[in-house]
């Protein structure tokens, strides 16, 4: 997820002083009243970087789990229902997709599932923490060979900056994005998706990281609704994942004048296929359709 430098009593805390008897626990105040524990084998890594804290440690049933200010990012376990469907979602539903960008995703999982797209011509990453780069070669080797294709250009500056630089010049952006909470806050807001749509090609596609049906429709909706008028269509869907708070995460969906994003456009080739663990079209179309409570909330119906 998208690294940033967050200033709240919470998230200074060292990743070391959640872990207790053996087990890391993750609270946030953005899940009150809940929290994730993860049985520890080994420390891999600690430290503080000149963004966040940094803790990396090898789990007895997750594999290994990188945690960034004390929150969850991925684990080895459960990464692929995520990074698959961020990437994917947005990819078979573009005809074409030739020049991507990814916000954030220091990990590389995302730009994995990037590189499975033949078609793509450029790939560009703008992470602003290189420690979660650095880190995860090391200890996340499954997913930071997305750094391996040479399609891939890092830059590691604000992303937001990038994209001012470069103006109608993407057809895919995508945001994997930390929670809304302090500087963070800021790309849940409507200047950043007016940032990422001044970047987009006609008929682009933009993807970020939508938060939880269960805990943010508070968040979801007025983003949603603030954004409406900007692009042609904007879109909620989501993925299951164990190790996110509730068990699941959503995406928001947003085109540049152009129709849904709901139905591929595209089928994966039998390559591809065999390489997917979670997304398929079928599960893409699904993606979409929303519980009675959050469709109610979202779209009003």
């Amino acid at each position: 997820m998208l690294t940033l430098n967050i200033h709240l009593p919470f998230y200074n805390h060292s990743g070391m002083d959640l872990i207790i008897d053996g087990w890391f626990h993750e609270r946030g105040e953005l899940w009150p009243g809940q929290a994730m524990s993860i049985k520890v084998k080994e420390v891999l890594y600690h430290g503080r970087s000149k963004f966040q804290d940094v803790l990396i440690f090898s789990s007895t049933n997750h594999g290994n789990v990188l945690v960034l200010d004390g929150v969850i990012q991925v684990t080895e376990r459960d990464e692929f229902a995520y990074q698959e469907m961020m990437a994917h979602i947005p990819l078979f539903a573009h005809p074409n997709p030739e020049k991507v960008l990814v916000i954030g995703g220091g990990d590389g999982g995302i730009l994995r599932e990037i590189a499975k797209h033949p078609g793509v011509k450029e790939i560009y990453i703008c992470e602003l923490d290189a420690d979660v780069i650095k880190y995860s070669k090391k200890y996340l080797p499954t997913l930071a060979k997305g750094y391996d294709d040479p399609r891939v250009t890092v830059k590691i500056m604000d992303g937001a900056i990038f994209m001012n630089e470069n103006q109608d010049n993407f057809d895919v952006i995508i945001t994997d994005s930390s929670d809304p909470i302090g500087p963070a806050s800021v790309l849940f807001e409507k200047p950043f998706y007016d940032a990422m749509h001044k970047s987009l090609r006609d008929g682009g596609i933009v993807c970020t990281q939508g938060e939880n049906v269960w805990l943010h429709l508070d968040i979801i909706k007025p983003l949603m609704d603030s954004i409406n008028q900007m692009y042609g269509t904007v879109e909620y869907a989501y993925t299951t994942i164990p190790t996110y708070p509730s068990g699941q995460i959503g995406f928001i969906i947003a085109g540049k004048n152009r129709d849904s994003c709901v139905k591929p456009v595209r089928l994966p080739s039998e390559e591809q296929t065999d390489s997917m663990r979670y997304y398929s079209p079928e599960i893409h179309e699904a993606s979409f359709v929303l519980p009675a409570f959050a469709k109610k909330a979202i779209y009003g119906k």
